[in-house]
């Protein structure tokens, strides 16, 4: 598995409850331009209905060689799950808070799929407590190697 794209923002600004992996119908040379890596999920989501799930804002850039095959860069593309998991996917969406985030794309052997998450959004309280909560994680961990390095030499 080759991760392309990650969507940092998306666990900064939401709670990730359920995680789920999607095909992506693609058209012309988007394959192409996805393996050099000019995507970005940035302010991207997935837009659900009833029988289908669209990702919507996703940028995957025009390969500089392609032709007419080229298409625009923004459009709208469709993943592919199956008939029961979007089902179950729409009937969370459909309760108060919830909404589906891309968080990457990557390469499944020859194949583009996309983790898609099922999430609830952050208050501004908790990104604070979330900010918190990774400084004194990493302050601790720097304390305790400072403290192991200084044992052993000593």
């Amino acid at each position: 598995m080759k991760i392309v794209a990650t969507n940092k923002k998306a666990f900064h600004d939401y709670m990730i409850e359920d995680t789920y992996e999607a095909g992506i119908n693609l058209i012309g040379c988007e394959v192409k331009s996805i393996r050099l890596g000019s995507v970005n999920l940035k302010d991207s989501y997935v837009k659900v209905t009833d029988d289908s799930l669209s990702l919507i804002g996703c940028y995957i850039a025009n390969y500089d060689k392609g032709s007419f095959s080229n298409q625009d860069s923004r459009r709208e593309r469709r993943l592919l799950m199956s008939a029961s998991e979007i089902r179950r996917i729409s009937q969370k969406v459909k309760e108060k808070g919830y909404t589906v985030v891309p968080l990457k794309i990557y390469f499944n052997g020859s194949l583009v799929k996309v983790e898609i998450a099922l999430a609830k959004g952050k208050q501004t309280f908790d990104k604070k407590r979330s900010i918190m909560e990774k400084d004194l994680d990493r302050a601790m961990q720097r304390a305790t190697k400072e403290y192991t390095t200084k044992k052993f030499k000593g």
